[in-house]
């Protein structure tokens, strides 16, 4: 049956633009778009609504003889949430109608993308069983399970019969059914993974919705667009393997990936941007550069780090210790295993284990190789007696820590099994908490904007007291969440809440950063926790002379050094700005006579605290010059006759070209101030 519901009276329909229109209850938000405007309601994708309520009511006369619509305001009892244009208002709502300019209605494209394309693979190889098809923040995906393997070819025509049900053009109908007839008609049809999702995701008893367009049907929630004809560009892309719940003993799934766009144009300009994503993939550039690599004989996920990058790495670990003596950090150096018993206490052995690699026995006790720094420095804060005097007490790190990640996800430099996180933890009192807090955000954002980031996005990821894994009381983590909140309302900075993803010993700020792309990536956090020291039973001596809990500040800025450094070698194409560059200047001598006198500059340069490169080869000058352009280098100084008898050097820029001949004490000067201002340009 289709959307039942009981039609009485009329209900309010409030407008965008304040105006409200009385329909009778079952009116669809098509209707009141096709009563407004043909062309509107030929444009508009899907619907957005929330309940309407009244605003409280005044004893203001005036008030009292204001017309209708002024007695109701946006005030919604839910979030608002996208709805077909079918979907029959059977209450007073709040209405956008969403058009092709609207980010939520091009996800909504895409989730029916997913279905076109799940149409079309039923049809062609109708053995396949179906998973789920969401869509993503780059275009879709589906989950299917088939013992023959999908080729390229098998691609090809998925998208080729993809356009064949575009232009049959089938209305999306949105069916409802008992939950138990699903049941059997899956259970019927071998849809182990259909009947997995209904049986999670419903009880007993519920009307369960279906989408159906031509013969293909599936479970969803939806929303999807009017008809398959109104998904107008698209592309089916990849195949990668997923197992069946993430679980590598269930079926090896196959992932089929596609994108989806309003128009062509939109389509081609993603593509494009995929190329510059691609030319600047990390893996491939480090590798190029020589910066890193990762050796199959030694393991998944663990990084090793060539001469070129390990310069990279200690400028930037140089830059961080230096600015965490400055900020009052004091540096301390943690075991890399611990007995096992530590982990209990901390509760990463009930709430982490799936991420930590096995025990392992040694002669006195059980080991576990550490994930995180915070139950080292806990041991050192309590080793020593505290009084209030004492706090703050900054302990910060860069520590070597080791997370199991399964097979198949990791990812180059950004998702690795062992890493140096560059850790800190705070130990305060409760009065000094927030202020500990926005120190450590300013510390974040020095941190970005130093290494070349102008650009970030903040989330706040709180609680959900249903789950079991989040540990502490309620009134503790709504006070900790209240914490975290006045500080970011005090530096006005925008952030959005997420619910159900604070660690689970307590809430987090997570600072991301922007690329030069436009993505986002995550790297900083602060997080606020009193379950650790109330676990660890740590103390200060207060003003009153009594013991007193103190309160703990964890963050990381760069989140792990490998994950950052991943980040910068695509953010700069490899381009890295001069104080970072593991080679800044490379020497090219015109001739064999001029031998001497770069040796003489390479050691003035060198002398002053700069990395160089001299080309003492065989090759010809421009063989030189283009070697070390491939190498992405800052500066190339070219030295001959005229250069020699007047004690300079021709400049050549990276990306600017030939700027000509400057006296070497005036290169220096300009070489050391760009290392002094950590500058991102090169003038």
């Amino acid at each position: 049956m289709l959307y039942p519901y009981k039609v009485s009276n009329q209900i309010k329909v409030q407008l965008p633009d304040g105006s409200i229109r009385e329909v009778v209850a079952g009116t669809s938000p098509l209707d009141i778009a096709n009563s407004i405007s043909p062309r509107l309601a030929a444009a508009v994708v899907v619907a957005r609504i929330a309940p309407l309520t009244p605003t409280a009511a005044t004893e203001n006369e005036a008030a009292l003889e204001a017309s209708e619509e002024a007695m109701y305001s946006v005030v919604t009892t839910s979030e608002p949430r996208i709805v077909d244009l079918t979907t029959p208002l059977t209450e007073d709502v709040t209405l956008e109608l969403l058009k092709e300019t609207d980010p939520a209605a091009l996800k909504v494209v895409r989730h029916s993308a997913a279905h076109v394309m799940a149409t079309a693979i039923l049809e062609l190889f109708p053995e396949t069983k179906l998973g789920h098809g969401p869509a993503t923040d780059n275009g879709f995906f589906y989950d299917v399970y088939r013992e023959t393997p999908f080729t390229e070819s098998d691609l090809a025509a998925i998208e080729a019969r993809m356009a064949e049900v575009v232009a049959r053009d089938e209305k999306f109908q949105r069916i409802e059914e008992p939950r138990d007839s699903a049941i059997a008609d899956y259970t019927k049809a071998g849809e182990f993974m259909k009947l997995h999702f209904i049986e999670r995701f419903t009880k007993p008893g519920d009307e369960i919705s279906l989408y159906k367009n031509g013969a293909f049907t599936d479970f969803c929630r939806g929303p999807h667009v009017p008809s398959t004809g109104r998904v107008k560009a698209f592309k089916v892309m990849s195949i990668a393997g997923a197992y069946w719940l993430g679980d590598e003993k269930n079926q090896q799934l196959q992932r089929i990936y596609g994108t989806a766009f309003f128009n062509a144009k939109d389509l081609e300009a993603h593509f494009k941007h995929l190329e510059e994503i691609k030319a600047r993939d990390h893996r491939v550039l480090g590798k190029q550069l020589d910066l890193f690599s990762i050796q199959e004989v030694a393991g998944a996920g663990l990084i090793f780090w060539h001469p070129k990058g390990g310069l990279i790495r200690k400028t930037m670990e140089d830059w961080m210790r230096e600015e965490c003596i400055r900020r009052g950090y004091s540096m301390v150096f943690t075991p890399h295993l611990m007995r096992r018993e530590l982990w209990k206490i901390s509760g990463h052995e009930e709430n982490y284990a799936e991420n930590m690699y096995p025990p392992m026995e040694l002669d006195d006790a059980e080991y576990r190789i550490k994930p995180m720094n915070c139950p080292g420095h806990i041991l050192i804060y309590k080793n020593s007696p505290r009084s209030y005097r004492d706090l703050p007490q900054r302990y910060a790190e860069l520590g070597n820590v080791y997370r199991y990640e399964r097979s198949g996800t990791m990812h180059g430099l950004l998702r690795v099994r062992g890493f140096t996180q560059d850790d800190a933890h705070i130990f305060c009192t409760p009065d000094q908490i927030e202020s500990e807090i926005a120190d450590c955000i300013d510390f974040a954002e020095s941190v970005l904007k130093t290494f070349g980031f102008s650009e970030f996005k903040i989330e706040l990821s709180t609680w959900d007291p249903k789950d079991p894994k989040f540990i502490g009381g309620a009134e503790q983590w709504e006070r900790a969440v209240g914490s975290l909140t006045r500080v970011l309302d005090r530096k006005n900075i925008p952030y959005k809440t997420i619910p159900g993803e604070a660690a689970f010993y307590g809430p987090k700020i997570d600072i991301k950063l922007v690329d030069v792309l436009g993505r986002l990536w995550q790297l900083s956090t602060v997080q606020f926790d009193w379950n650790l020291p109330e676990r660890f039973q740590l103390e200060y001596i207060g003003e009153d002379g009594a013991p007193h809990r103190p309160m703990m500040v964890h963050r990381a800025l760069f989140g792990s050094v490998e994950r950052f450094f991943g980040v910068l070698i695509e953010h700069y194409a490899g381009a890295f700005p001069f104080w970072l560059a593991p080679v800044q200047v490379g020497l090219v001598p015109i001739s064999e006579k001029h031998h001497d006198y770069a040796e003489t500059v390479k050691k003035r340069l060198e002398a002053a605290g700069l990395r160089v490169e001299l080309d003492l080869s065989n090759q010809k000058m421009n063989a030189k010059i283009r070697d070390f352009g491939l190498q992405k280098l800052p500066f190339i100084l070219i030295m001959g006759d005229k250069e020699a008898a007047t004690d300079s050097v021709s400049v050549r820029v990276r990306a600017k070209g030939d700027e000509g001949s400057v006296t070497l004490t005036d290169f220096l000067t300009r070489a050391q101030k760009l290392v002094q201002e950590h500058s991102m340009g090169l003038a």
